[in-house]
């Protein structure tokens, strides 16, 4: 099996093979519930999470595999053991591979070469989160009826992501991933929850407010628009004058969600702050995709895992 550390690190032609191996594994799941039959996979959660962690659980299960699940709350850490002594001390129960999800960028990295084991990042600190974007361009192909297989499949769309792009690893990973893949990225968000140097990234638009007219203009005709979570718990000073004024000029409320054209989607990758950065009504509405992409959560990640076997 082989690491998938960051976006950055595929080429466009290796991100479509997850995605078009997703998208069979989708279609026809029994063909590939042997694959990683006699394999274990450590399920690596330094820190907290629900949907990343029962999805690849369940990726791993219905391939065949084993899961060896570690929380790091409940273990020696606790205690003052390193990480590294925890991963060495399970790599002896017999360990094929590592999902690990770690508060700190590039400690997954780290531990892979370190053990020697292959990894795959399932959110590390504020640096990446390459399998979200997986799920997420797969969310998208499949529900515009796009095939992975030709080249720039999301070329002439327009999506938005919105919210705190400063602190998001989720944000980073689907820049890179949609840029790959054809589709024109505008940012959006407040200066305070930018980052600095943008000069990492792929060539994005950039606004700080949705309600001027070249605001409006361009929600109106955007095809996605993706919703961040507002990460406070990351945040080390005040970033924004508080959570009601944050809603009223960077939330997507009822109001602003009526000016999408009907095709456009809504995405976010959870959990939301509901009332915060998107309004319940919106999430809830017929064009997000939202429980879509729960769903293709498992199917994408599937496919990682098929890749890399």
């Amino acid at each position: 099996m082989e690491s998938l550390i960051t976006i950055r690190d595929l080429s466009e032609p290796q991100l479509r093979a997850i995605l078009s191996l997703s998208f069979q594994i989708k279609k026809n799941p029994e063909k590939f519930s042997s694959l990683l039959k006699g394999k274990t996979v450590l399920q690596l959660f330094v820190e907290n999470s629900t949907r990343t962690k029962l999805s690849f659980e369940t990726a791993v299960r219905k391939l065949g595999g084993a899961n060896i699940a570690f929380t790091g709350g409940a273990s020696s850490m606790s205690k003052g053991e390193s990480l590294l002594d925890t991963v060495q001390t399970i790599q002896q129960y017999g360990v094929d591979a590592i999902v690990m999800r770690h508060s700190s960028g590039g400690a997954i990295d780290w531990i892979s070469k370190a053990v020697g084991l292959p990894a795959i990042n399932a959110g590390d600190g504020q640096h990446e989160h390459p399998t979200q974007a997986i799920l997420d361009a797969f969310t998208l192909l499949e529900h515009w009826k796009i095939s992975p297989d030709a080249s720039s499949p999301l070329a002439g769309k327009r999506v938005i992501i919105a919210g705190d792009i400063l602190h998001s690893r989720v944000a980073r990973s689907n820049i890179h991933s949609f840029s790959k893949l054809g589709a024109e990225i505008i940012l959006v968000a407040p200066k305070t929850l930018l980052p600095s140097d943008l000069s990492l990234f792929p060539k994005v638009t950039m606004m700080n407010r949705w309600d001027t007219s070249q605001g409006k203009e361009i929600l109106a005709g955007v095809d996605a628009v993706m919703m961040l979570r507002l990460q406070l718990e990351r945040q080390k000073g005040a970033f924004i004058p508080s959570l009601p004024e944050y809603r009223h000029f960077w939330g997507l409320t009822r109001e602003r969600a009526s000016l999408l054209k009907s095709s456009a989607v809504i995405l976010h990758p959870g959990p939301m702050n509901a009332g915060v950065e998107i309004d319940s009504e919106v999430a809830e509405s017929s064009q997000s995709l939202i429980l879509k992409q729960v769903e293709n959560g498992v199917y994408a990640r599937m496919g990682v895992l098929a890749c890399n076997s």
